[in-house]
């Protein structure tokens, strides 16, 4: 049976009229894929001259001949056989590598006809193209994990809450640190805040618009750590992702990269790292491709590094790369005068988790609040106050409800000042304002001279420190 006749069978069941099988076979020889169509058991019934050409073959002579005896590796039969379509398939033949399309033709249920077709003479650019999208893929799916993980820890410097002049002092070096991209340093005790000064930082930069990287250097393993910061080529591991995976480094590229616990990197990772942050490149494990990421470092670290250069257990040249611009951010101890505030703030967002909406503090829960010395810092007096209010009956809390160690049930503590600076100026000022109204019977402009002060500055201080005006 000849070419044509072949495929006006095929057509005819198709449904197509006669008159047109001409036309068909014209549009299937002027298209430059290839185009193959076979019975539902695999025997060629057209074959056009595209396909010819590329299989150096003449086209009317595999009429009637099985797929698999003219095209290396084919398919059409089985797709004949299991009546479900192959898309986008990679085939090799003659040691050429195409994508292909194999499509069963069904009627009323039952397969007809397989239609194939060759898409790519040469998918060397589109198998390359196809890495790059699996590669922009990876790090898709890497980004969208840490813009879920930063969706509730995002900070700013609103966030700091605080009135005392050592906070007040730090935030504004750390918005000064935010104007370049020099590497910060931040030091503090644990609980204290480090991250939330890191990521406001990272806020208030040109660099907002871009990742903020964190990377754990105490909690990740030895073993693992340089895949973490570098990222991993396939096969460069057991158990490694087939297209490799993205390190920090590259991930926080155009951001910024927090090192937090870098006091407990180890040793023998501290040189990459330093490598890393002075060329700004890095390999991946099991690459050889330099990767350039331009990033912004801040530290941040519980431990004494100086000492630990000191020891040897802290490169000397590392700790001066990364103290560019040190900050120390206090225990709250240090800070009294805003453990009220800070409390306050926790409780509206501690009754919201809970339902809870109108919990407050007692004045002697005030007291041991303030009174106490904090050696975990604000984790430590979130964590109190959760407590509290998860046994707390009614919605006022009293000292009996804080644990028994914040007012000396526990155990003998140290008697600490309850005031600071800022609440010394102004309980001295509230008095200085009371004592002389009292003085020039609450005559105004006699008190304000007398204060050596301008009358609308005193009206402001009265209102303040809701005094009255009468």
């Amino acid at each position: 049976m000849t070419e044509k006749r072949q495929t006006q069978v095929v057509l005819n069941q198709i449904t197509v009229p006669e008159d047109q099988v001409e036309l068909y076979l014209r549009i299937f020889d002027s298209i430059q894929n290839g185009i193959i169509i076979t019975d539902p058991n695999g025997y060629i019934t057209y074959l056009n001259r595209s396909y010819g050409r590329f299989l150096n073959i003449d086209p009317e002579q595999q009429i009637g001949r099985h797929c698999s005896e003219v095209i290396e590796n084919s398919r059409m039969h089985i797709v004949g056989r299991t009546g479900r379509p192959e898309l986008n398939q990679i085939q090799k033949i003659n040691g050429i590598t195409i994508v292909v399309e194999r499509i069963p033709v069904k009627r009323a249920g039952r397969v007809i006809a397989v239609f194939g077709r060759v898409m790519f003479d040469d998918v060397k650019s589109v198998t390359k193209l196809a890495e790059k999208i699996d590669d922009l893929k990876t790090k898709v799916k890497c980004y969208e994990r840490k813009l879920l993980a930063l969706s509730s820890t995002r900070f700013t410097f609103d966030s700091i809450l605080g009135k005392s002049d050592i906070l007040v002092t730090l935030k504004e070096q750390a918005k000064a640190a935010a104007a370049n991209s020099l590497p910060v340093l931040i030091t503090g005790k644990s609980g204290t805040g480090k991250e939330l000064f890191a990521q406001a930082i990272h806020s208030y930069s040109l660099r907002k618009r871009d990742p903020f990287v964190k990377i754990n250097c105490a909690a990740i393993p030895k073993d693992l750590l340089e895949s973490e910061f570098f990222g991993y080529d396939e096969g460069a591991f057991s158990g490694a992702r087939k297209k490799g995976k993205p390190g920090k480094l590259e991930l926080a590229d155009g951001g910024t990269l927090f090192l937090d616990e870098i006091g407990d990197l180890a040793l023998e990772m501290q040189p990459k790292i330093l490598r890393a942050i002075e060329e700004r490149e890095f390999e991946r494990v099991g690459g050889i491709k330099v990767i350039q990421s331009d990033f912004r470092v801040i530290a941040a670290t519980n431990r004494n590094l100086e000492t630990m250069v000191k020891e040897k257990s802290f490169r000397s040249d590392l700790f001066y790369r990364l103290n560019v611009i040190p900050l120390h951010v206090p225990p709250l101890r240090e800070r009294r005068c805003d453990i009220l505030l800070l409390s306050e703030a926790f409780l509206i967002k501690i009754a919201a988790k809970t339902g809870r909406l109108n919990i407050k503090l007692g004045e002697k829960a005030k007291n041991c609040l303030s009174s106490y010395h904090w050696p975990g810092n604000v984790r430590e007096l979130v964590n109190v106050l959760e407590r509290t209010v998860a046994n707390l009956n009614g919605d006022t809390i009293h000292a009996k409800d804080l644990p028994a160690h914040l007012h000396g049930k526990g155990k003998n503590l140290k008697k600490i000042p309850t005031l600071c600076l800022h609440d010394l100026q102004q309980t001295a000022e509230k008095l200085a304002l009371k004592q002389a109204l009292a003085e020039t019977g609450n005559n105004k402009s006699r008190a304000a001279r007398k204060l050596g002060i301008h009358r609308t500055l005193l009206y402001k201080k009265l209102k303040k420190h809701n005094i009255p005006l009468g």
